[in-house]
């Protein structure tokens, strides 16, 4: 496989048993989020996936490094998104026994939220999402969220950041609260219940406090829904 480390791919089973709701969280084999602890005594079973290369394979589409003279993104999200679905998510649910959870969602930091978001309103596999501290500045997203033909009746999204997020980083990242809020009133608009949260820190901080209410908010919307 090309974009998602199969070998490394992490089942953390939830409580609830083989028709619990299954969420698939992105991460970096490099700097790995700690998904054992996160996932731990939770309902919902919790899948670790690792991407082979964060640049490239959580990217909508080609587009500059964020400084001059930095590596371009790659843009290969839609292949990512095709093996996540036609090749992880069979696997995982067969040797696992949830062969027919009751709902998945998708959940990722930086990078891997706005993967996240881009899989969530791609494709109707997955019916909720935790977008933390994403990176929704990236080079046309919220043109193209705002032209995507998303149907978010009956769906969920959940949205955090980082007080100090807009205030570092490269000029671009600079308007990510704002690209927040724009995704979160598209969202609204066709019909998808939403949720934001600002706390405290800059991007990189407070991550596993960010994984735990973004997890957290997941299980409540699932937990409800029938």
């Amino acid at each position: 496989m090309g974009y998602v480390d199969i070998g490394k791919v992490e089942v953390f089973r939830g409580t609830g048993g083989d028709s619990s709701p299954v969420i698939y969280v992105i991460d970096s084999p490099d700097h790995p989020v700690g998904v054992c602890a996160v996932a731990e005594g939770r309902a919902s079973t919790v899948v670790s996936v690792p991407v082979r290369d964060w640049n490239d394979s959580l990217t909508p589409w080609k587009a500059p490094g964020l400084r001059r003279g930095a590596p371009r993104f790659g843009g290969d999200a839609v292949s990512t998104l095709a093996e996540l679905r036609e090749t992880v998510v069979p696997l995982v649910e067969a040797q696992t026994g949830a062969r027919r959870p009751a709902h998945r969602a998708i959940c990722g930091y930086s990078l891997g939220g706005l993967f996240s978001l881009f899989a969530f309103t791609g494709d109707r596999i997955f019916s909720a999402c935790a977008c933390l501290s994403g990176s929704l500045w990236y080079q046309g997203w919220v043109d193209y969220l705002g032209e995507a033909p998303f149907d978010g009746a009956g769906r969920y999204a959940f949205f955090s950041l980082g007080k100090k997020e807009p205030k570092a980083g490269a000029p671009i990242m600079r308007s990510v609260q704002d690209d927040m809020d724009a995704c979160a009133r598209i969202l609204r608009e066709r019909g998808c219940e939403v949720d934001c949260s600002l706390g405290p820190g800059n991007h990189m901080q407070h991550h596993r406090e960010r994984f735990d209410e973004g997890l957290n908010a997941l299980e409540a919307h699932l937990a409800g829904v029938r």
